[in-house]
């Protein structure tokens, strides 16, 4: 690698890879220097879209297969948004070939599966993390010392979050989210797998002793299988007393707020996943009170709105581009950061417990 500059490949050139372009690009520690996909007409095509509005001086190499890129010994590190029926055997593949990986989430079918590629890439001496955004932006920052400062929030006690979007016809009828082999989890592991995250972030990575979940609604295509859920509610209960509960669809509207309830307050975000457009991100915190003066019975709101200095998306400062800067610098350290991989372990625990819980009508599920 370069002394102050990763070198990155993408495998696949899936939507969110478009994005994962341009965040690389505004990290200013890395450089984004080949793609693959199974196709190299589309490899190419995908890197000359991606020059004409955000150019590299150099572009990225178009590759017609995976295994090109992972042998090219000029990649550092790799991004991988392949479906999640086949991230396993390309991590596997990329640890093999020392390359550094962002796994895109939910990062496997099943916790097995993601012990062994965790353990792969442990063996291969490789750092794993998941592409979840939101994990690194600023904004978290200042909701755990809200948090932590025992006067805000106090104790928590409940985390309510909403993460869905309504998806067009053709989204049911083609993508892939709706094919049970590639995404078997559908809504749960696309958009419920940052609920869960931000549950198990905010009660500082205590895992829930019992989980349920229910499948709301589901989706049988002809070319899936099995069915997969498209709307899916959970419950996740701690040892403190604490509990959390998430909804996530495809076809209710855009909504992705969380609520975080303690016994002194509480905080309301309103784009947790994916912040608005704008040069700042905000957190609406609550201290209401009711106050009684003889007849008149007050309930006042007490509130007030933070903002954090950070852009929503397409900016240095943004979530996605904090990714890749804290992911390259720490490869250049020298070191790993073992919280990375425990906390995809985690999520993905507790969602295939959530899972578990749904087919078998809501029975509670134990977690060890």
């Amino acid at each position: 690698m370069h002394q102050n500059q990763i070198r990155w490949g993408i495998l696949s050139t899936a939507f969110i890879s478009y994005k994962t372009w341009k965040a690389i690009q505004l990290s200013g520690n890395s450089v984004l220097v080949a793609v693959a996909s199974r196709d190299k007409t589309r490899s190419q095509a995908f890197i000359d879209e991606c020059q004409a509005s955000d150019p590299y001086p150099a572009p990225p190499r178009a590759y017609g297969s995976y295994e090109e890129l992972l042998v090219d010994q000029t990649v550092d590190a790799v991004y991988i948004p392949l479906p999640t029926g086949l991230r396993k055997e390309w991590v596997l593949r990329a640890a093999k070939a020392g390359k550094h990986i962002v796994c895109e989430k939910p990062c496997a079918i099943s916790l097995d599966d993601l012990r062994e590629m965790v353990e792969a890439c442990q063996q291969n001496n490789v750092q794993f993390m998941d592409g979840v955004m939101f994990m690194h932006s600023n904004r978290l920052q200042k909701i755990r010392e809200l948090l932590d400062d025992e006067k805000s929030i106090g104790d928590i006690r409940r985390i309510t979050s909403q993460q869905s979007y309504a998806a067009p016809d053709d989204f049911l009828k083609n993508n892939i989210r709706l094919q049970s082999k590639l995404e078997p989890q559908g809504c749960l592991g696309d958009l419920g797998w940052y609920n869960i995250r931000f549950a198990l972030w905010a009660m500082n990575w205590e895992l829930p002793h019992t989980v349920t979940g229910q499948f709301l609604s589901v989706y049988e295509r002809e070319d899936s299988p099995d069915s997969v859920p498209t709307e899916f509610s959970g419950e996740l209960f701690f040892a403190n007393g604490a509990s959390s509960s998430f909804y996530c669809s495809f076809i209710t509207e855009n909504q992705q707020w969380a609520n975080i309830s303690g016994t002194k307050g509480y905080l309301y975000i309103d784009d947790f996943v994916l912040p608005f457009h704008g040069a700042q991100t905000t957190i609406e915190h609550y201290q209401s009170e009711f106050v009684i003066k003889g007849c008149d019975f007050n309930m006042m709101k007490n509130n007030k709105s933070l903002s954090i200095a950070e852009h929503g998306n397409s900016a240095p400062d943004s979530q996605e581009s904090n990714l890749y800067r804290n992911f390259s610098n720490q490869i250049l350290s020298g070191s790993f950061n073992p919280l990375w991989p425990q906390t995809a372990l985690a999520t993905q625990q507790v969602s295939d417990a959530c899972i578990q819980s749904a087919s078998e009508n809501g029975k509670p599920i134990k977690l060890t």
